[in-house]
């Protein structure tokens, strides 16, 4: 199954896929998934909003949150719109059944075209940070990821990354700790901030048996628009 692609008015959603059980939006950088302390509107209740409006549904609208971005992220994040399907879609996440890849843009050259790389993180909660290290120490996680490089830019390098494990920030880290911090990610070590406070990291892609259908859903989005990403696509 492919991607439907609509782009709602309403404060600038765009779905990429939506059917009675599931939807999944593209992301923009700087939108939140869940409500934090800053009290910004996140992207659950924008959903909310869109389907309350698109079926005109009185009272409460069902949206249960499967999996979370980053603030300065872009990209997929699926939503369950029924109680039946979220603990399908919860254990599906639990049990690795759901294949993510993402796109990282940076600006040093990778040490290999293609690796696995296996680090154990240590998050800070104080710094909201993870440090990633060679070897087990207390309270770490064992994260894995597989990068490769697939495009060249003018002064860029795009990979292709596909997630092993879910740890906080791990591909913000583990790319991090090759000496390719991501473009704009001035916590792990890039040299400037981008401009709009994103991250050049997208959630690109996302496939997986759907929860009750049991069909095989396959999901892609379009990045942000801007130069370098541009230049990716």
């Amino acid at each position: 199954m492919g991607s439907e692609k609509t782009l709602s008015n309403k404060d600038n959603l765009e779905v990429l896929y939506e059917d009675n059980h599931i939807i999944v939006v593209n992301k923009r950088p700087g939108d939140i998934v869940q409500g934090d302390k800053t009290g910004d509107k996140p992207l659950s209740e924008v959903v909310k909003s869109f389907l309350k409006e698109k079926y005109n549904k009185p009272g409460n609208v069902y949206l249960g949150v499967v999996h979370r971005l980053d603030r300065p992220t872009s990209g997929i994040v699926l939503f369950s719109k029924t109680s039946k399907a979220l603990p399908r879609l919860n254990k599906l996440f639990q049990n690795k059944d759901a294949q993510k890849t993402y796109w990282a843009v940076v600006k040093n050259e990778p040490p290999k075209q293609k690796d696995s790389l296996i680090h154990f993180l240590k998050r800070n909660p104080k710094q909201n940070k993870s440090y990633a290290h060679i070897k087990e120490v207390p309270d770490s996680k064992k994260a894995i990821l597989h990068y490769e490089l697939i495009k060249k830019l003018d002064n860029y390098y795009l990979f292709k990354i596909d997630l092993e494990t879910g740890r906080h920030h791990q591909i913000r880290s583990q790319l991090s700790a090759i000496g390719c911090p991501i473009k704009g990610d001035l916590k792990y070590g890039f040299d400037r901030s981008n401009k709009d406070a994103s991250i050049h990291l997208h959630a690109r892609e996302l496939k997986f048996q759907h929860p009750v259908k049991n069909i095989p859903v396959h999901v892609i989005a379009p990045p942000p628009s801007d130069p370098i990403w541009d230049a990716c696509v």
